[in-house]
């Protein structure tokens, strides 16, 4: 009597459990429509473990349908993660990995965020001068890191670093190699977004980086409006590398990729975590440092590298240049003119 006591409230919780779960789950389907629905897209792989989970005592009682459903809409949650299945959102423009190309260069971009009070610089600098890559994107760049930085001046001459209000949350792009002459290197969005014209052997490429904040209600919704022009001047061949705070498969960085013409490449996996769990529960965090490209940049590899006493781990992205074509180089100096006049980057630093 006892145990059919105990199995009827088990199932009456599982029940009760995957109806809580499910209605989050099924309104991050409808990202597009409001940003309160983005902000439960973001947990779509963790509701849907969950909801299996809720789901499983309920396939041996009399909740046995329910549980069914249960299980079959976890797992159109996680294959619509998977790219086999459309969500309800804005399409995201996807890019797959190209093979390297062995008569082009391949060039390496180190993408970070800090963590303003990272209690572990050095680990940071003795990463970057181990990996040694040409571009380093960052975010949350302190006082404190401003600082650090300057101790990278030497390997890195070529740089921007926007300083936030609050003297926290800035970001900065470093490069050993010099910026296109005649083009200067912006900040944008308090701060929040730096665009870098980058000379590659005489091939120009605008380098971005990106810190959003918190989803809604949070201010990120403004803050992606506040992207759409300074995201259009990005010129026709972009990188962009940041923290996004927003999962790969959500409205915020589709309509990003939208704004900036970008290609969305594939996730590196989990990149954050709320807590610092060990190496074996990495899974468990959120993929929301993002990498996008556009126009003659093309993806070899994207890979997550160890910790560096941030709460994110650093994502290194390996890429070289399309080799132009004959009619590209009779039209280079029309080619030249296009790209500055959409790329406006000669005024010296801004702040929009």
């Amino acid at each position: 009597m006892k145990r059919t006591a105990f199995r009827n409230k088990l199932e009456l919780a599982a029940f009760a459990a995957s109806i809580i779960l499910s209605v989050p789950l099924v309104l991050g389907f409808f990202s597009r429509l409001h940003p309160a629905f983005d902000s439960f897209a973001h947990f779509r792989l963790h509701l849907a473990v969950l909801l299996a989970l809720a789901a499983l005592p309920m396939l041996f009682g009399r909740f046995r349908k329910e549980g069914v459903i249960a299980l079959a809409l976890a797992g159109g949650a996680v294959a619509s993660v998977s790219g086999t299945m459309q969500s309800l959102g804005p399409a995201v423009v996807h890019a797959g990995f190209a093979p390297k190309d062995e008569t082009q260069p391949v060039y390496k971009l180190l993408q970070l965020n800090l963590r303003y009070n990272n209690p572990e610089p050095n680990k940071v600098l003795s990463l970057i001068g181990r990996i040694r890559p040409d571009v380093v994107t960052l975010e949350e760049v302190s006082d404190m890191w401003t600082e650090k930085l300057a101790l990278l001046s030497s390997a890195y001459p070529h740089r921007i670093i926007c300083p936030s209000p609050k003297g926290q949350y800035g970001v900065a792009i470093l490069s050993t190699r010099p910026f296109v002459e005649g083009q200067e290197a912006k900040c944008h969005n308090r701060d929040s977004f730096a665009i870098a014209p980058i000379d590659f052997g005489g091939r120009a490429v605008d380098i971005a980086a990106l810190h959003l904040g918190w989803p809604w209600p949070f201010d990120q919704p403004r803050q992606i409006s506040a992207l759409a022009r300074p995201l259009s001047e990005l010129g026709e061949t972009a990188l962009l590398a940041g923290d996004f705070n927003a999962t790969p498969w959500s409205a915020a960085v589709a309509h990003v990729g939208q704004m900036g013409g970008l290609a969305l490449v594939p996730s590196v996996g989990p990149t954050w975590q709320w807590l610092k769990f060990p190496e074996f529960l990495r899974f468990s965090g959120l993929p929301i440092d993002q990498v996008m490209h556009k126009g003659n940049v093309v993806v070899n590899t994207a890979r997550t590298l160890g910790e560096a006493g941030s709460d994110h781990l650093p994502v290194l992205v390996e890429f070289s240049l399309m080799a132009s074509s004959p009619r590209h180089e009779e039209n280079a100096e029309t080619a030249t003119a296009t790209f500055v006049r959409r790329s406006p980057i000669a005024a010296g630093h801004e702040s929009s």
